[in-house]
């Protein structure tokens, strides 16, 4: 599973619960994209979270 390159943001885990209150494991998945970063060398491909692309942390290329 992908991270974000700039704030570290992956996968959550934890329970489900059923209305009868039975546990089973889920994962929560972060809202990650593929994309061109303009960096000092140029551009580079990273994985990045939308909430970053928002914020305007990263340049995009």
């Amino acid at each position: 599973m992908a991270k974000c390159a700039v704030c570290g943001k992956g996968a959550h885990f934890g329970q489900k619960v059923s209305h009868s209150h039975r546990r089973s494991n889920k994962m929560w998945k972060s809202n990650i994209k593929s994309v061109r970063v303009a960096t000092e060398s140029g551009s580079k491909k990273m994985y990045v979270c939308t909430k970053c692309l928002r914020s305007g942390a990263v340049e995009r290329a």
